[in-house]
């Protein structure tokens, strides 16, 4: 079979795989299709919104449809590196034995992650990084495909401890969840207030996620999409020629890592189309939840009133 072929029946999956998804979760399927979209990508996702939206449903949801291992990790004040890494405990023989954290599975849902101490914060870097984690000197690597999913509550910033940029950019998306529509909340209302109970079928498995990661890497990208991809990143970017908006708008840009995420979304953006390569339309639709969070408004931003989506807009705009 061919990888076009492969690639053709893994799309079919994930259409079916959003259905199974839409069983439990209602409406967000621009969050759906972004979540989905960075893991079949390799990468992380941030998902921002007030409590009571259903963030952790989909995280859970989403894991019983792709049939992956899955544990939930909440964030607290006292939480310490060795609750999310695991630690070496002396059993009955004297011996030291490492007992596995819950970041040792294929998802892992870090909720409230802006609630614990940058110490143990930064317990998940190497992982989300790397795919692997160091205790004692020792390194274990995680099993494939892994993914962190993470959650931010935006309203109650008291005793939180906001991630540091070298954090954030770890995380391929910040995907932001909106309030449902009038008719999804009806929906919302007839379905958990309800005997109702849906039953989620598993779609995909760890294999098929692993395949479509090595396809879409493979996929091909034409030159232009590639300058402009460089062209939007570095008109982010302050005291370069031109890039008017930026310096009078940002006080920090965006990294080259933001340029990788952007034509890895916009690969697999294309493929989940069934196209075999991706335009500059695939890029402009991931291009919000790429760079919000790699991006800092100034203060002139923020008087005139300018969120970082209507910046990002902007400059999306000026480049093309």
């Amino acid at each position: 079979m061919t990888e076009a072929e492969q690639l053709d029946i893994l799309v079919a999956k994930c259409n079916t795989l959003k259905k199974e998804i839409s069983k439990v979760i209602v409406g967000q399927e621009d969050t759906v299709n972004k979540v989905l979209t960075a893991m079949f990508s390799g990468g992380n996702c941030l998902l921002v919104g007030v409590p009571g939206l259903a963030k952790t449903l989909l995280v859970n949801t989403i894991a019983k449809a792709l049939g992956l291992t899955y544990n939930r990790i909440q964030f607290t004040p006292d939480l310490m590196p060795s609750d999310i890494t695991g630690s070496e405990i002396l059993d009955a023989e004297r011996q030291f034995r490492f007992i596995q954290g819950p970041i040792f599975s294929n998802i892992v849902l870090a909720d409230e992650i802006n609630r614990t101490s940058p110490k143990t914060q930064s317990a998940l870097l190497e992982a989300m990084q790397e795919h692997c984690v160091t205790v004692s000197g020792k390194t274990y690597n995680l099993e494939k495909p892994f993914f962190v999913l993470a959650t931010q509550n935006p309203i109650e910033q008291e005793g939180t401890y906001p991630l540091p940029e070298a954090q954030l950019d770890r995380f391929m998306f910040m995907i932001w969840l909106d309030y449902p529509s009038f008719e999804e909340e009806m929906q919302i209302l007839k379905t958990t207030t309800t005997d109702h109970s849906a039953e989620v079928e598993k779609v995909l498995d760890a294999q098929d996620i692993l395949t479509l990661q090595n396809i879409i890497k493979k996929i091909p990208v034409s030159d232009n999409v590639y300058r402009y991809i460089v062209s939007l990143v570095e008109k982010t970017r302050l005291k370069k020629e031109g890039n008017s908006l930026a310096n009078q708008y940002l006080s920090w840009g965006a990294g080259p890592r933001a340029s990788q995420y952007l034509v890895m979304g916009a690969k697999c953006t294309a493929a989940l189309k069934g196209k075999y390569s991706p335009d500059i339309e695939d890029v402009n639709e991931v291009a919000i939840p790429v760079l919000r969070h790699r991006i800092v408004l100034n203060y002139s931003a923020q008087a005139e009133g300018y969120t970082t989506e209507d910046i990002i807009n902007m400059i999306i705009k000026e480049t093309i």
